[in-house]
């Protein structure tokens, strides 16, 4: 979490704002804003002497992995990471979120191993040494 989004919790908090609005503001988890909250005693009705400033703009959040502020464009699909290398490190850490809906299972003709293969539905082989295998006989396969 960067140092503009905990200033902004304290801000939206001290307004009165629950956890889930603030997170849906600044694209953040909710469990990440209450736990924050309740490290550093943020409670919606503490009178903290915070400038309070205008809610953040609709056309505004944050990157998911690195939570660098990303401006929205009205009418295109939100963007959810500032670039795709964090798109690619995030989505790579949490592959348990991914829904893999084209995964296929084959037994291999060469080797005779059941594997899955994702988004191949053509795939014969296990592996290319499995297809050189079977393909030409045990011999290995020589380039002229």
């Amino acid at each position: 979490m960067t140092d503009s989004q905990k200033q902004e919790i304290t801000k939206l908090r001290a307004k009165g704002n629950g956890y889930g609005k603030i997170a849906l503001a600044l694209g953040i988890s909710q469990n990440t804003v209450k736990s924050y909250c309740r490290r550093n005693n943020i409670s919606a009705d503490s009178t903290l002497s915070v400038e309070v400033s205008e809610p953040l703009e609709t056309g505004t959040s944050f990157c998911e992995c690195c939570g660098k502020e990303i401006h929205q464009i009205f009418g295109h699909k939100t963007k959810r990471f500032c670039s795709d290398a964090c798109r690619n490190r995030w989505w790579n850490s949490h592959l348990d979120l991914v829904k893999r809906k084209a995964v296929y299972k084959y037994k291999c003709p060469g080797c005779g191993r059941e594997f899955e293969v994702y988004g191949n539905s053509h795939r014969k082989y296990c592996s290319h040494k499995c297809y050189i295998r079977h393909r030409f006989g045990g011999r290995q396969y020589e380039q002229k």
